[in-house]
């Protein structure tokens, strides 16, 4: 099992389609684990070097059970890099993942080639929205509650794709309470990235967002695409849920492609 020791954190990772490629990094969504980007993966791996890892607290990567933030997931995507001996490599990340990445391009934009951004946005939710989450987050101690918590989750994640459900959903039933205590309060204390931080970035980036998103809304989506300074296009994913990759990846892995086969070499 590959797991490298990073930042006090046993990072668990994958890494396919060779040293001599061209690197993507990418970086997975709340809830999930790298294997959700399989099918980017498989459409990538014969130009590119693919790695993913598992976030703090999730997948199987181990976690020192410590509160972290969007900040530490950069930093561990960076001393990854370092591991392998990736000097700059371009970035892709789906909803918390971008919101990692966000925090990335104004910390680290010397490591990225290119970034890529899936169903997410940049900005802090408002305190309705995090009580709610609050509510969420400790529901899911009780068994009973959290199979509440898992439907919610669900439907806003994959909508009816039975198939990815059915291998999800038993995922998420194994999460262990603190783990979801401290990664959803890892996207809940989040700080705020300013517009003008954005507007300064010269980086190319390409902005994807699922046009059936109900946990992030499209409109955010486009919104960032109109913050980022270098912004080269905004892709609605047709169908697409908030995991939009992973419910429609045909209509994911071509502009994906384009774009790094243009940017990221």
């Amino acid at each position: 099992m590959p797991i490298a020791q990073i930042n006090g954190q046993g990072i668990y990772y994958e890494d396919s389609g060779g040293a001599d490629k061209p690197a993507v990094m990418f970086m997975h969504g709340f809830l999930f684990d790298q294997s959700m980007f399989d099918a980017q993966v498989e459409a990538l791996q014969a130009d590119y070097r693919c790695v993913r890892f598992d976030a703090r607290a999730l997948g199987q990567t181990q976690w020192d059970g410590k509160p972290f933030s969007l900040y530490d997931t950069g930093a561990d995507c960076i001393g990854l890099m370092d591991h392998l001996g990736i000097q700059r490599a371009a970035m892709v990340g789906m909803s918390q993942g971008g919101y990692a990445l966000v925090r990335m391009l104004v910390k680290y934009p010397e490591r990225i080639t290119a970034a890529v951004f899936i169903s997410t946005y940049n900005g802090v939710d408002t305190a309705d929205v995090k009580e709610v989450y609050r509510s969420m987050r400790d529901a899911w101690a009780s068994p009973e509650s959290r199979a509440g918590v898992i439907d919610v989750f669900s439907n806003l994640f994959l909508g009816a794709d039975e198939v990815q459900r059915a291998k999800w959903r038993p995922m998420w039933n194994q999460i262990p309470p603190t783990n979801v205590f401290h990664g959803m309060n890892n996207l809940i204390d989040r700080d705020d990235v300013t517009p003008d931080n954005m507007k300064a970035v010269t980086i190319p980036a390409l902005v994807m967002h699922g046009d059936a998103d109900q946990g992030i809304p499209m409109a955010l989506g486009e919104a960032l695409h109109r913050m980022l300074g270098n912004s080269k296009g905004f892709v609605p994913i047709p169908g697409g849920t908030h995991a939009a990759s992973l419910v429609n990846p045909a209509a994911t892995n071509a502009p994906l492609k384009a774009f790094l086969d243009e940017y990221a070499r």
